[in-house]
């Protein structure tokens, strides 16, 4: 596959992984998608957006999403983000419940994108990067999740310690990956509706847990606002 958006020490450490022969056939599943007109989200250029806004040597926390939102003018390459001026989905507006009950930030209903986080250093990772508009899961086992095991195994190698923020069963089970020794390990249930609501996510403080292990660590803490 291309390596589209990656660059620098990114690329050099995933560039096996995009010659795999797993990760041609992804190649060629999304070209033929493509091909009888079937409509993918994120575009193209913003699949692997998350690692070019947040090099490598930058990532300081990690938040593990499922799959892309499949509806129109939602997917930008970011777990949970949607561009700006784009109604918040269930998922996020929970985030942002939540970031409100730990932090006391409260921010307007059409800012969902998370670009201000990604340049701070929190990767925004979907763990499968690829959606059929309409079809939510239907690109899960297609390679993507295998892709995306060998970047968490990259993150857990990097010398500094990072804050992995595992919500629900699919990120959890990545983080079985992670040195919780050496990293932050932070679990909660996910924060779509029918998780949150049965208790779990909100109330997990997971914003001001990871801003107290950054200060620990000597690291500047994350600005959760949502600036314009």
């Amino acid at each position: 596959m291309s390596s589209s958006g990656l660059t620098g020490a990114w690329q050099q450490v995933l560039q096996a992984e995009l010659d795999a022969p797993y990760m041609r056939e992804l190649s060629a599943f999304l070209k033929q998608e493509k091909a009888q007109g079937k409509l993918i989200y994120p575009p193209g250029s913003q699949i692997f957006r998350c690692m070019h806004l947040t090099p490598l040597e930058a990532v300081r926390v990690v938040i593990l999403g499922q799959d892309p939102y499949h509806g129109a003018n939602q997917a930008e390459g970011l777990c949970f983000s949607v561009p700006a001026g784009v109604p918040l989905p269930p998922s996020l507006r929970n985030i942002m419940i939540e970031l409100k009950n730990d932090l006391g930030l409260s921010l307007p209903a059409d800012r969902g994108s998370l670009l201000p986080w990604a340049g701070q250093g929190v990767l925004l990772l979907n763990s499968v990067m690829t959606v059929e508009a309409g079809q939510a899961a239907s690109h899960q086992g297609k390679g993507w999740e295998r892709f995306t095991d060998a970047v968490v195994r990259v993150l857990n190698q990097q010398p500094k310690p990072i804050v992995f923020m595992l919500w629900g069963r699919y990120a959890q089970n990545k983080g079985s990956m992670v040195d919780a020794v050496k990293h932050k390990v932070l679990r909660a249930a996910h924060p779509s509706p029918l998780s949150a609501n049965r208790g779990g996510f909100f109330g997990c403080r997971h914003f001001s847990q990871c801003n107290q292990f950054l200060k620990e660590q000597g690291q500047p803490e994350i600005d959760w606002s949502l600036p314009d």
